[in-house]
């Protein structure tokens, strides 16, 4: 049997001589090596390979900046995203002008950085060699597509996308079935592959997808939109389709799976799926095959549902387990996903230290199990090309980088060094100068200091912070050179506080069009993973105002870091087992104690003066350092990139999978082996 007859032998494909025999044979997958698809296949269907099943709602895989599939057709219209919008304080060109690049979709399965973080978990998997497979949903309708108008703030759009023809993506002869109370819903199945940074390794990620002619019209929407949330009982059929349906999914494809681990609540029912049936006795036994990742500590990161909705919906005995591992501590009409997988997975975890004290506050009772395992970022995805190009001409002094991010620490060894120290700016403004020619027709400026703040946008991420007193930001300019501001991120639909926080920002752009000769302020529409490379590696200042201690890691400040760009942050989430290190500026408010505070009350006005402090130091160095092109290449800023590159051997999801290996599923596996 030749490899691409042993390989269609394990995945059947649907329509593959019409669709994709061009682009699947013996020697390649879409222009990558079968091959490791196939050693990961078969590990994932062996007796004897202990391996992971990892449960996302989203998952931001980046295939415009990694590892783009190729194919012998060219790119559809559909899967291409050619035209971002800007709004900036210099109108005119707005109107008449849009950023055009013809660059592939994302595959538009993610909202922001959670699927960010699952996408960097299943590429550093593969780079481990771990046998991994992830869960998730195939979203018809992606997240939506953002639109900024004036007088309206964000106006969302449904995306348009076709999955037949996206790049690697295939769909599968698999049907799987979930019965419920009065429904039967017919899933799809999909899969995808995320491979390794060298190609040699692969993991596969399953994606379900109810989209079918024999589901009720109701069913076959329900994998459309990413987090619609108007509706309770649409939220619960897509939980119980990415839990329920993902345990099917993987017995269908005959996956021997050993662990379990639900990133997030949303896919808590898995646990209820392989509960079926079970005496008590294997209940409890059943708990140490499944692990818990949560990522929030805002309310409404923790999903909650009426019994009088989920019994109508359930089977009365899944019902009956829901109720008994999830009803909600304050309100016992309501069961609450987070406490079911609190209750059914034996390992949990937070995602940063600080999350961690925060986590253990919350959920008292469970304390002595809650771990802490921080957040990373995926290097070979995050880093540019320049930066790339500069490691390895050093190479000799900072070890293999490229298998063992943690090598990056070395590059401490090369402070004093004056070749490594010009090398790293002139790296720096090699990115910058990529961003300035895109912005062009907005006059962006290379030698002008300029600052992004670029993320999903939530009312405690504090995304208006910067305008709080743009008179303040143009006596900063005025006085130091220029200032460039560039803000991107999208907010929830139903998002009501942080639709707010965009006509804010908008109208204080709009505020400053006397000013653009000054200072240049501009927000970018649809902000996706190919901008946030862009962004995170050509800046000079990353910008990150969350009020603690509501943001449980991020991970944006960490692909800057990957990058030499200095910080400017609140001291939250990742950042506080960083804040003794010069990595740029820390400001603003700062939680301690054991009282996690009132989320709505953000503290605009007195940390945003502090940030304007902060802002006002570091244009003077830049100013100082960097001399309408003079460069003195003895400046502490330099000193300051260093660090943030050092402190980025730390930050990486290789060095994190690894502690999930280490403190999650080996354990797992041992009690499972004995």
């Amino acid at each position: 049997m030749n490899p691409l007859q042993e390989y269609l032998s394990l995945v059947e494909i649907e329509d593959f001589e019409a669709r994709y025999a061009k682009d699947i044979t013996d020697e390649n997958y879409f222009g990558y090596p079968l091959a490791s698809i196939l050693d990961a296949e078969k590990r994932l269907i062996s007796k004897t390979d202990k391996s992971i099943a990892y449960f996302s709602m989203e998952y931001g895989l980046a295939p415009s900046i990694y590892h783009s599939f190729h194919t012998i057709e060219p790119l559809r219209s559909q899967n291409k995203f050619t035209q971002h919008g800007v709004f900036s304080n210099m109108r005119a060109m707005d109107n008449y002008f849009a950023l055009r690049i013809d660059k592939r979709l994302d595959l538009p399965i993610y909202s922001g950085g959670l699927g960010v973080l699952a996408g960097d978990t299943l590429k550093s998997a593969a780079d481990l060699g771990l046998s991994f497979v992830g869960i998730g949903i195939l979203w018809n309708s992606g997240y939506f597509k953002q639109n900024f108008w004036f007088q309206d703030g964000q106006r969302p759009q449904e995306m348009y996308w076709d999955p037949k023809t996206y790049p690697g993506l295939i769909p599968l002869k698999n049907r799987i079935i979930i019965p419920l109370k009065n429904e039967t819903i017919h899933v799809r199945l999909w899969k995808y592959y995320a491979y390794s940074y060298d190609q040699k390794s692969v993991v596969p990620l399953v994606l379900l997808d109810t989209n079918l002619p024999g589901n009720s019209e109701f069913a076959r929407k329900l994998t459309g939109q990413l987090y619609r949330s108007d509706d309770e009982v649409w939220k619960l059929y897509q939980r119980l389709i990415l839990g329920m349906g993902g345990i099917r999914a993987l017995a269908e494809l005959g996956y021997s799976s050993d662990v379990y681990h639900l990133n997030e609540g949303h896919a808590a029912l898995a646990f209820v799926e392989r509960a079926r049936g079970f005496s008590e006795a294997q209940i409890n036994d059943l708990k140490e095959h499944f692990a818990y990742t949560c990522h929030t500590p805002v309310s409404a990161g923790h999903d909650r549902f009426t019994k009088k909705t989920v019994s109508s919906i359930l089977n009365p005995e899944d019902f009956r387990l829901l109720e008994k591992f999830g009803t909600d501590f304050d309100n016992h009409g309501l069961v609450n996903l987070t406490l079911f997988a609190l209750n059914t997975c034996v390992k949990v975890n937070a995602v940063a230290a600080k999350h961690g004290q925060v986590m253990r506050h919350q959920f008292p009772s469970y304390a002595p199990r809650i771990q802490s395992i921080t957040n990373g970022v995926h290097t070979y995805t995050w880093l540019s090309r320049s930066f790339s190009n500069l490691f390895k001409k050093y190479e000799s002094e900072i070890g293999p980088w490229e298998n063992d991010p943690s090598s990056l620490k070395n590059v401490e060894k090369l402070k004093n060094n004056h070749d490594f120290r010009r090398d790293l700016w002139l790296a720096h403004q090699e990115n910058k100068h990529h961003l300035c020619f895109l912005l062009r027709t907005w006059q962006m400026k290379e030698d002008v200091l300029t600052v992004s703040w670029a993320r999903r946008i939530a009312a405690y991420k504090r995304p208006s912070l910067i305008l709080q007193d743009v008179h303040r930001l143009v006596d900063i300019a005025r006085r130091h050179g220029g200032l460039q501001i560039i803000l991107a991120g999208k907010a929830h639909p139903k998002d009501n506080l942080a639709e707010t926080q965009i006509n804010e920002i908008l109208s204080a752009i709009d505020s400053l069009d006397k000013d653009r000769e000054l200072i240049r302020v501009m927000m970018l529409e649809n902000y996706d993973t190919f901008f946030g490379k862009l962004l995170t590696s050509s800046v000079d200042i990353w910008l990150n105002n969350p009020l603690p201690p509501f943001e449980a890691s991020g991970t944006s400040g960490m692909k800057a870091i990957l990058n030499g760009v200095l910080q400017m942050t609140t001291v939250d989430g990742w950042v506080v087992e960083a804040s003794e290190r010069p990595l740029g500026w820390f400001f603003g408010y700062r939680h301690e104690g054991g009282q996690i505070g009132n989320e709505w009350d953000l503290r605009l006005k007195e940390d945003s003066s502090n940030l304007y402090e902060v802002l006002e130091q570091a244009a003077q160095l830049y100013c100082r350092t960097n001399q309408k092109g003079a460069l003195d290449v003895q400046s502490p800023w330099i000193d300051k990139m260093i660090e943030c590159i050092v402190q980025s051997a730390y930050f990486n999801t290789q060095r994190m999978v690894e502690e999930y290996r280490g403190k999650i599923w080996q354990p797992l596996l041992s009690i499972n082996k004995s």
